[in-house]
């Protein structure tokens, strides 16, 4: 699994947010389309909610791409 790690100057950022400022999502709604489908995971679960606060620590996965938040 490729690693990418993001850093983040505020609390949190939305789920579909990350997706696009990491580049695993081009648009807002691949970003969408992604987290629906059941394709993401945090923190090692499925989430489906779009718009889930990500905080520094949380690990979010989509394919072979894990984003570790700083």
């Amino acid at each position: 699994m490729k690693q990418i790690e993001i850093s983040i100057t505020t609390e949190f950022i939305k789920l579909d947010s990350l997706l696009k400022f990491s580049g695993l999502a081009d648009t807002g709604g691949i970003a969408k389309e992604l987290v629906q489908n059941g394709e993401v995971t945090v923190n090692g679960e499925v989430c489906t909610m779009r718009g889930k606060k990500i905080r520094s620590g949380d690990k979010v996965a989509v394919d072979e791409y894990e984003v570790i938040v700083l």
